[in-house]
């Protein structure tokens, strides 16, 4: 008799044992979506919570999560949903109303799917996800930048600055240096007389 009870409640908490998991699993899900919304709240603000995500980062999390793809779902659809789930007077939306805007779009996105699988597949694409940080921007190359950096076609004064190489020559382009050498300016054999005076003495 008691092998038979102890054999029942066995079996009573399996399922309960299995239910708790499928929460746990459900839960993990649930916050690794959460944690995208905070990385995204959180993205260029340092004052920022992470409680509540902006247009502009909402726009972001789209983009770099890939639920913008420029045909059923657009920027303009974004800004839509967004305005439509935000309090009337406010400029964020809270994770719930974050979960009420995906729900909008993945209908949009996902439009061959059922509303469940749909919203789930968004989900999905956010998830362990976080905000793409672009790379150091590279100069191009542009005529007329490199024509207003060519030294070899300044004129006047500027010209001055510069030598044959292209290379500035500091104090010396920007100042008038006085020559007290003695010698008229321009003067090649500067410097010659009093070799020659030396080697009379000698």
């Amino acid at each position: 008799m008691k092998s038979v009870c102890a054999r029942a409640m066995a079996e009573n908490k399996t399922p309960d044992s299995n239910g708790t998991s499928e929460a746990g699993s459900v839960s993990n899900e649930i916050g690794e979506l959460e944690e995208a919304f905070r990385k995204f709240a959180v993205h260029g603000d340092t004052r920022a919570t992470g409680r509540e995500l902006n247009g502009k980062n909402w726009s972001k999390l789209c983009k770099d999560c890939g639920i913008i793809d420029g045909k059923n779902v657009t920027i303009t659809d974004v800004d839509i949903v967004f305005s439509k789930v935000k309090n009337k007077s406010g400029r964020t939306i809270t994770y719930e109303q974050f979960k009420e805007a995906l729900q909008e779009l993945a209908e949009k996105r996902f439009k061959e799917k059922t509303g469940e699988e749909a919203v789930q597949q968004v989900y999905k694409m956010i998830e362990g996800k976080g905000p793409v940080v672009s790379g150091i921007t590279v100069a191009v190359d542009s005529p007329t930048v490199s024509r207003l950096t060519d030294t070899s076609k300044f004129t006047g004064s500027h010209k001055e600055r510069f030598d044959e190489s292209g290379k500035g020559k500091g104090k010396a382009g920007r100042v008038e240096i006085v020559d007290d050498s003695g010698y008229v300016s321009g003067y090649k054999h500067a410097g010659t007389y009093e070799q020659k005076v030396k080697g009379r003495s000698k």
